[in-house]
C-alpha cells in the first residue's frame, strides 16, 4: 500500500500513534489517574466531549472507579480532540440532581491516554447508591448512578444483579442493553468479548451505520483498537447500560484475537508480533474501560483476576482464562477427548491463578461462591450418538483443571458454587460435575451461560446443535440460541437466573421477554424451573 505522507493531518497522526504505540509497549500510563489539575488551562470545547457516555466500576465497600472519555468525533483520530491536556472537573452526589455532593475534583484527560478518565472516588459509604458526572467548560456529561458493595461483615438481604458478554456490533443491535438499563441492578458483570477485532465492514453489516473505511480492517494497532471501542461505545443502548448501575469486566479472546492463548496467535503470528498486539489491545481496553489502577497494563501483561465481597451473602472470583491458559489442544476447534485435552498438567487459569482460587475457596467468606468467567466449565458433548466431540476451547479441552477447581472447592466445603460464564452465543444451564467420564461424580455446583447480546444474529429458540446439547448432556437442563441477556437475584434461601431474550436484533425495537427462570436453593446445587 502506498501511503501519502506528505505534510497532512493524516501524517501527523501516524506520527503519533508511533508516540502511543511505544507507550503501550512501555506499559506506562501518564496521568490517567491523578486527581489534580496543576498547570493544565481550564477550557471550554468547541463541541460536546462526552459522546462516549460514562462508567463506573469495580465497587468496593468504600470506593467505585468512574469513567469518562473526551471525544468531540468518536470516530476520528484521537476522538477529534487536541494534543493538550484537559482539566475535567467530577462530582459525586447522593442525589440525581446533585444537590448533595460528597465527593468532587479534577482530573487531567490526556492525550496519550485517549483523553480517557479514571477516578477512584474513595471515602463513600457502604451498600449506598450514589450518582456522579463529570463537567469541561460548559458541558456536562450524562448522568450515571452507581451502588457501592456491602461491607464485609453485613449480610444483606438481596442482592441483583445482571451478567452478559458478546456484543458484535454488525451483528446487531443493542436492544437487550435497552432491557437492562431498565432494571435496576446492584451490579453489572460483563464477561468479555466486549468488542471484535474482525472488520465491520464499511456500512457496520446490519445497521446499515457509514464508517471510515479502515474500520473494515481487522484490528492490530493501537489506534484501529482505540477506534473500534470507540465505535461500540458510541451505541446509546449500551451507554444507557453503562449510567445505569456500576459494572464489574474482564476479557475474553476478541478483545485481542480470536481463541488467542497466552502468549500464542491463533493465526500463528511470531511471538514477539503477537505480544505487540496484546500489548496494544490491552492498552485500548484500559482506557476505555472503568477499572482501578491495579489493572492497568504493563506492556503485554495485564491482571485481570480479582475477587469482589457482596457482604456474606455473596463473593464473586472473576477468571482470567486467556492469558495464562495453555494452547488449545489437538489444533483446537471441536474434538474427541484426546491425551493434549486430559493432560493433568495442562491448565486453563495458570497455576497461581489457580492457587488464588482455590486459597480463596477455603476461606467460605460468603454464603455463595461465584466464578465469573469466559466459557462454559461443563462438558459439552456436540455430536449426536455414542462418540463424544467437545470444544477445546472451552473447559473441556482443560479436563484437569476443571477436576482441579470443582473438586476443590467440593474438598473446601464451599457451601452453594455457581458458574456465570459466556462466549458460546447461547444460553445453557448445567449442573456442574468434577468427572464427567465417571457416573458416580456428584454434582458439585450450578452453571449458568448467558448467550450474546447481539454476536450471531437474531438466532431461534432452539437450534439443531441446541437439541443435541441437550441430548447429549444429561446435566444440561435447558438451552437457548437467542440473544439477551441474564438477571440474577440472589438472597439467602435460593438464586434465581431469569434468561432474558430478544425477539430480533438485526432490526431496532425488538422486543424483550423473559424466556426461562431457573432457581437452585440453598445449598442444593441441582436447578428447577420457576
Amino acid at each position: 500500500m502506498t501511503l501519502d505522507l506528505g505534510s497532512s493531518p493524516r501524517r501527523r497522526f501516524l506520527s503519533l500513534t508511533g508516540a502511543a504505540a511505544g507507550l503501550a509497549i512501555a506499559g506506562t500510563l501518564p496521568g490517567i489517574t491523578a486527581s489534580t489539575a496543576s498547570g493544565v488551562e481550564k477550557e471550554d470545547l468547541r463541541g460536546y466531549p462526552f459522546t462516549l457516555g460514562v462508567a463506573a466500576g469495580d465497587p468496593l465497600p468504600d470506593a467505585v472507579v468512574i469513567w469518562t472519555r473526551l471525544a468531540l468525533d468518536p470516530l476520528a483520530p484521537f476522538g477529534g480532540m487536541a494534543a493538550r491536556p484537559v482539566a475535567v472537573r467530577w462530582q459525586v452526589a447522593e442525589d440525581e440532581r446533585f444537590r448533595t455532593i460528597v465527593r468532587s475534583g479534577v482530573a487531567v484527560a490526556r492525550r496519550e491516554a485517549s483523553h480517557s478518565v479514571h477516578v477512584d472516588v474513595r471515602g463513600l459509604r457502604p451498600w449506598r447508591h450514589y450518582y456522579y458526572r463529570f463537567l469541561v467548560g460548559g458541558q456536562v456529561s450524562p448522568v450515571g448512578r452507581m451502588r457501592t458493595a456491602p461491607a464485609p461483615w453485613q449480610s444483606p438481604a438481596s442482592l441483583a444483579f445482571a451478567f452478559a458478554s458478546c456484543q458484535a456490533y454488525w451483528d446487531g443491535f443493542y436492544t437487550a442493553y435497552r432491557d437492562l438499563a431498565a432494571h435496576d441492578h446492584d451490579v453489572v458483570f460483563h464477561l468479555g468479548d466486549y468488542l471484535y477485532e474482525i472488520g465491520v465492514g464499511t456500512d457496520a453489516g446490519v445497521r446499515r451505520q457509514p464508517v471510515p473505511d479502515e474500520f473494515a480492517r481487522e484490528t492490530v494497532t493501537l489506534d484501529e483498537y482505540r477506534g473500534r471501542y470507540a465505535l461500540y461505545k458510541s451505541d446509546p443502548d449500551l451507554q444507557a447500560a453503562h449510567a445505569s448501575a456500576a459494572w464489574i469486566v474482564t476479557m475474553d479472546d476478541h478483545e485481542v484475537e480470536n481463541n488467542w492463548a497466552g502468549p500464542i496467535s491463533q493465526d500463528d503470528a511470531p511471538r514477539d508480533e503477537f505480544l505487540v498486539r496484546r500489548a496494544n489491545a490491552f492498552r485500548a481496553w484500559w482506557e476505555h474501560m472503568p477499572v482501578r489502577a491495579a489493572q492497568s497494563p504493563s506492556g503485554p501483561d495485564i491482571r485481570l483476576y480479582r475477587r469482589f465481597q457482596y457482604g456474606t451473602l455473596a463473593r464473586f472470583n472473576l477468571l482470567d482464562t486467556r492469558q495464562y491458559r495453555d494452547d488449545q489442544a489437538a489444533g483446537d476447534g471441536t474434538k474427541a477427548p484426546n491425551p493434549g485435552s486430559l493432560d493433568p498438567n495442562r491448565t486453563i487459569t495458570g497455576k497461581e491463578q489457580e492457587r488464588w482460587l482455590l486459597d480463596g475457596m477455603a476461606q467460605r467468606s460468603a454464603r455463595w461462591e461465584v466464578l465469573a468467567h469466559q466459557t462454559a466449565i461443563a462438558q459439552l458433548d456436540t455430536k449426536a450418538g455414542p462418540e463424544v466431540l467437545v470444544p477445546m476451547d472451552t473447559w473441556d479441552g482443560y479436563v484437569a483443571s476443571r477436576k482441579r477447581i470443582l473438586g476443590g472447592a467440593a474438598e473446601r466445603g464451599v457451601r452453594n458454587l455457581v458458574s456465570i460464564a459466556g462466549d458460546l452465543h447461547r444460553s445453557v444451564v448445567s449442573e456442574l460435575r468434577p468427572d464427567y467420564a465417571d457416573d458416580a461424580s456428584p454434582v458439585v455446583g450450578t452453571e449458568f451461560v448467558g448467550t450474546s447480546i447481539s454476536s450471531a444474529g437474531d438466532g431461534e429458540d432452539l437450534d439443531e446443535g441446541g437439541r443435541t446439547i441437550l441430548a447429549e448432556n444429561p446435566h444440561v437442563k435447558f438451552g437457548n440460541f437467542q440473544r439477551g441477556y441474564v438477571r440474577c437475584e440472589v438472597d439467602r434461601a435460593r438464586w434465581v437466573s431469569d434468561f432474558r431474550v430478544v425477539d430480533r436484533v438485526t432490526v431496532p425495537g425488538g422486543t424483550v421477554t423473559s424466556r426461562a427462570r431457573f432457581a437452585v436453593e440453598d445449598r442444593d446445587p441441582t436447578v428447577h424451573t420457576v
